[in-house]
């Protein structure tokens, strides 16, 4: 597509793609909510995608652009359960510091914004039927 303007399918597709991305690393988060680990340096840390404005300046329209998914630095949860297989020398282990609602938040904002994309598109289409029935 290098040289070419964006259409309004382009811009589509890379917001559907960003919000997929979203919804993955949320997802994942999710997945690994309440997982421990024996020591602080092995908890899972959460995940976030990272997202850069893309200009066409030919077209003038904006998308998005999935710079990559990076690792948040929250610290993980010390939690003390020396019963736990994975208990350190002082009877704890280290839980995944998940927020689990915000997770919830997160995965249904990703997947309404991809659901409005959707419509942009059925919209779009719909439009371009309707002109070329006019010809």
């Amino acid at each position: 597509m290098a040289g070419q303007p964006f259409t309004i399918f382009d811009v589509a597709q890379r917001g559907m793609s960003a919000q997929l991305v979203r919804m993955n690393a949320a997802a994942s988060n999710l997945a690994n909510a309440g997982t421990v680990s024996g020591s602080e340096a092995d908890a899972y840390k959460p995940i976030r995608a990272v997202f850069a404005e893309d200009l066409d300046r030919a077209s003038g329209l904006a998308t998005v652009q999935v710079q990559g998914v990076v690792r948040e630095q929250a610290a993980a949860v010390r939690e003390h359960n020396p019963d736990h297989p994975l208990a350190d020398e002082n009877g704890d282990v280290w839980a995944a510091p998940v927020d689990e609602n915000a997770e919830m938040v997160e995965m249904l904002e990703a997947s309404r914004q991809y659901q409005n994309m959707v419509e942009a598109l059925s919209t779009a289409k719909q439009l371009m039927l309707d002109t070329m029935r006019l010809k």
